[in-house]
């Protein structure tokens, strides 16, 4: 029953930061997409369950949010060459986001 309730309630709060998602200041500008745009939609998909969706949306979203966890493990329990993995981690992320402005660029023209 507690599930139960947890769970609309947790549903309640995706709806509402669905109705609630902060422009892209870049978007409104230029018109364009900008490298980040989908990452609140991606973040919404993976709060509802929807992995293979959240990905689809935004490739970097989970790497960026095991790249803040790690960040914050680290600076906690002060891991041995935390600091060295971070640096990796941050360079792998970005790749990410730049492969996939890429890919949302030459693929699906929606730049």
């Amino acid at each position: 029953m507690l599930t139960v309730y947890m769970s609309f309630y947790f549903l309640n709060i995706t709806d509402w930061l669905q109705q609630h998602q902060l422009p892209c200041l870049f978007k409104q500008l230029t018109h364009f997409d900008c490298p980040g745009c989908g990452m609140q939609r991606s973040l919404l998909l993976l709060l509802r369950g929807n992995v293979s969706g959240s990905f689809a949306m935004y490739p970097a979203l989970i790497p960026i949010l095991l790249l803040f966890a790690l960040l914050v493990l680290h600076v906690i329990f002060k891991i041995r060459n935390g600091a060295i993995i971070l640096k990796y981690s941050y360079i792998f992320c970005a790749g990410i986001i730049l492969l996939g402005y890429i890919y949302k660029i030459m693929v699906t023209k929606t730049v």
